[in-house]
């Protein structure tokens, strides 16, 4: 009979191979704690189980009087290990599962083959127990290179936003927030510009992010670098106004919040991750689901996107001319990879992979059509977490292997980890509840609403509605009020011979909301008006946001707005002309207007 005083044993049949390939992966999970060994070699010790016995089922001995087979086997066996306690206690308590449980055992047991090729398509021939280092270790590194592009593209427009001759000045932001909201102001607009507003601070914050960025890229005093990124990116995100408040400035932030618990190893946070990449593809799915734009409906979003999405690249008039057929396709494409393919994110490892790679592949395309600067590639890069270590280890050399994982040497209590766990899939499940079903969670939603000013978990669902024309605003200026000249932005389209430019991950931030301003009237763009009034007071921290200014060193006395609608043109235009586009003109978007005192006077 069994030694008491020995560790429990796993008796298996050591001829099946598939009996060899689980129990390999049980031993790296158990590690010492338990011991393995065919029945072949001790089957004489326990002669109280017949051979047969053996033969159909694992066994595990505890002591004389704890032994278990099948799957109540398996499940005692993994029951200390998240998600096979949870298992365990189905097993033992939810009605019915024990019965199935058993029943799924013996008809695999009976079906050896098929449970070999069914392991082999969803874990592969190999099946260890994921690790995530080096994955965390390259994750951190490229979120380092995101926060560098975005503090450094911002910093070099920061002032032109929201200094103090900038377009909407932060200081004047929060005095107007300090009046409405009272005591309450810090707490719903958390930034550090209330204590050092000021046009040095706003570049000091840029340029510290963007240094502390490299200490994250170069893994040196990582967690620290990541919190102080995190408090100021929150904090020029509130300061930049619209201008930084855009669905990747979002994922940044949510990213970055994760970071910081990420530098610790844990693979809750891996988790976590994952569920990002979930609620990112879902949402952007449900929002054209609910949208009701019938060019969803129809499959023909696509066929209007490349031309009028905000930046688009040479490449966007190329895919815009695709046959009709290969529009619908893709167009139909998006929304089975947003809509059907997020529930595979939970999905076991073989299958979780291939998904992580359509999504890659998905978010390239979206890349290479359109500047949607750090935006798909903040997005690749989080769904490094769909796959492990095991996974990339033939694409980096040994050497990179080693020293990537070297970022997650830390690791964090389970308690601290299940805190951040419970707090964003609670905040969470309390958005998602909202936009599927238009019903509140009383508690949680209270408590996302209290918390929401952080930005720790936010809402997704990028072109719910497709923009079916594309207008551009041309915006000109006159010392006479008869001759006008036209102002040109860096990245917009203006001169028609003008090509689309590659700029990721660079965000020209005005150029964007122009795009937007387009889609309005100029009375629900409260920034517009800012924006003429410091052209007509010749700022240069503004006029230096734009390509060209054909007043440089004396404003003009006047500045209007125009409308034009753009197209790509056909390919002889191309060919033949240069002609990226052809135009038309619209009408006036905003009258001509001069300065008087610190007012606009439209001109009669």
């Amino acid at each position: 009979m069994p030694d008491n005083n020995k560790k429990p044993r796993l008796i298996y049949d050591g001829d099946c191979g598939i009996c060899r390939y689980w129990v390999n992966y049980w031993r790296c999970l158990t590690r010492d704690t338990v011991d393995y060994v065919p029945y072949q070699q001790v089957h004489e010790e326990y002669p109280d189980i017949s051979q047969d016995e053996f033969r159909r089922s694992i066994q595990l001995i505890i002591d004389d009087t704890n032994r278990y087979s099948g799957a109540e086997a398996v499940y005692t066996l993994l029951n200390r290990h998240f998600p096979y306690n949870l298992l365990y206690r189905c097993y033992q308590f939810v009605p019915g599962f024990s019965w199935c449980a058993e029943q799924g055992y013996n008809f695999f047991a009976g079906h050896r083959g098929l449970l070999k090729w069914i392991s082999y398509c969803l874990w592969g021939k190999q099946l260890q127990p994921a690790r995530y280092d080096v994955i965390s270790g390259l994750y951190l590194r490229l979120l380092g290179v995101i926060y560098l592009s975005a503090f450094t593209s911002l910093g070099t427009q920061i002032t032109g936003l929201a200094g103090s001759n900038g377009i909407l000045p932060v200081t004047d932001f929060l005095h107007q927030a300090q009046d409405q909201l009272g005591a309450t102001a810090l707490l719903k607009i958390p930034t550090i510009f209330w204590l050092v507003p000021g046009d040095f601070w706003l570049q000091a914050a840029c340029w510290l992010g963007a240094i502390l960025s490299c200490l994250v890229i170069f893994n040196v005093f990582t967690r620290t670098a990541l919190a102080i990124n995190f408090v100021l990116y929150l904090s020029l995100y509130y300061a930049s106004q619209v201008f930084l408040q855009f669905q990747w400035d979002l994922l940044l932030l949510e990213c970055g919040f994760l970071a910081l618990f990420l530098a610790h190893g844990t693979w809750i946070i891996t988790a976590l991750y994952r569920w990002l990449v979930f609620r990112f593809m879902l949402l952007s799915g449900l929002v054209k689901l609910f949208s009701g734009d019938p060019t969803w409906d129809n499959l023909t979003a696509l066929a209007y996107h490349f031309e009028t999405q905000p930046l688009p690249t040479p490449l966007a008039w190329y895919a815009h001319h695709l046959p009709g057929s290969v529009i619908t396709g893709l167009t139909a494409a998006t929304l089975i990879i947003e809509l059907v393919l997020p529930w595979l994110v939970f999905a076991p490892r073989n299958i979780r992979m291939v998904t992580g790679c359509v999504f890659i592949l998905f978010q390239t395309g979206i890349l290479l059509t359109g500047n949607y600067n750090f935006f798909n590639l903040l997005t690749i890069f989080t769904c490094l977490f769909l796959f492990d270590d095991a996974a990339i280890r033939k694409l980096l050399p040994a050497a990179i292997h080693k020293q990537l994982g070297m970022a997650s040497t830390v690791t964090l209590p389970i308690a601290a980890s299940a805190i951040v766990s419970g707090l964003v899939i609670s905040l969470s499940l309390a958005q998602l509840t909202q936009i599927m079903s238009g019903h509140r969670l009383p508690v949680l939603s209270s408590m996302n609403q209290a918390l929401s000013p952080l930005h720790i978990v936010n809402e997704y669902g990028p072109f719910a509605v497709m923009t079916r024309t594309r207008h551009e605003i041309i915006i000109q200026g006159s010392y006479d009020g008869r001759n006008w000249q036209a102002y040109r932005f860096r990245y917009n389209p203006g001169d028609v011979q003008q090509r689309p430019e590659w700029i990721i991950p660079h965000q020209p931030r005005l150029d964007w909301q122009m795009w937007f301003a387009a889609l309005s009237r100029p009375e629900r763009v409260p920034w517009f008006a800012h924006f003429l009034k410091r052209l007509l007071q010749g700022s240069s921290q503004v006029t230096g946001l734009l390509q060209y200014d054909p007043f440089a060193g004396k404003p003009p006395t006047y500045v209007r707005a125009v409308v034009y609608e753009y197209h790509f043109t056909d390919r002889q235009a191309l060919t033949e002309q240069q002609q990226w586009w052809r135009r038309s003109y619209r009408g006036i978007y905003f009258p001509a207007v001069k300065l008087e005192g610190e007012r606009l006077r439209v001109v009669r």
